[in-house]
């Protein structure tokens, strides 16, 4: 019988999804490295194994209801429970624009991906989850009305309308679902990694996964007295 804590992690092949992984191994979980890719997500896991970790892949597209509702039976039959979920998996998509050139379909693309693939996943693994579980989201600054709206920031200038619209609505998921689950034992957040050299962020970005998936980290091992319902950076609670 496994007596490690379980951790799923979604799109964990890579970037800050891979290191959350490694650091939730790192501290003794037992990690499911979630991947829409079998065959990358089983090169992320040879890597973590051969650093000592306990990881396992998981085959997960949180676009595809049938793939979100296999893992979460595989998992439910493998281990009876689950004690973090990160929802890590998300997308900029090809042609993120401003609003006045984004197409529909890129508009949609984001929106499927990065809140109704949340929402889905949490949905299906909600029934696994212990009395004192973490769910940590993945955010980001582009996701605050503050930081986006001050003509100051850097964040104003970052015209991805697909990216930062469903980002605020993953804020509004995690604070729903953190009101939802109240009383329960159960604390859902969110992380801000900031802007780290990833795929995604780009390589010359100057924050490393590491650091990025720190954030995540920290939320995802709370003791029973943290806080829910909230969004955090590096340098603490982020502004809405």
């Amino acid at each position: 019988m496994n007596t490690n804590k379980i951790a799923l992690v979604t799109g964990a092949n890579k970037g800050i999804g891979k290191e959350i992984a490694r650091q939730l191994g790192q501290a003794g979980f037992t990690v499911l490295v979630g991947s829409r890719d079998v065959a990358r997500g089983e090169v992320a896991v040879k890597e973590l194994v051969a650093e000592g970790l306990d990881a396992v892949g998981i085959q997960l597209e949180v676009t595809d209801e049938a793939s979100v509702r296999a893992s979460a039976e595989r998992v439910g039959a493998a281990y009876g429970r689950l004690d973090v979920l990160i929802n890590n998996a998300a997308i900029i998509p090809e042609g993120d624009d401003a609003v006045s050139r984004i197409g529909d379909g890129v508009l949609r693309e984001a929106i499927e991906t990065n809140v109704l693939g949340l929402v889905r996943v949490t949905q299906a693994f909600l029934p696994l989850l212990t009395a004192d579980a973490r769910i940590v989201n993945l955010s980001t600054s582009l996701a605050s009305f503050e930081q986006v709206g001050d003509p100051e920031s850097r964040m104003s200038t970052v015209l991805t309308l697909g990216y930062n619209s469903s980002k605020a609505a993953v804020n509004m998921v995690t604070v729903m679902l953190a009101n939802e689950l109240r009383g329960t034992g159960i604390l859902v957040n969110g992380a801000d990694p900031g802007n780290c050299a990833t795929d995604m962020g780009g390589w010359s970005a100057a924050r490393t996964p590491a650091q990025g998936a720190a954030v995540a980290v920290g939320l995802a091992t709370l003791g029973a007295d943290g806080p829910t319902g909230q969004v955090y950076a590096e340098e603490g609670r982020l502004a809405w």
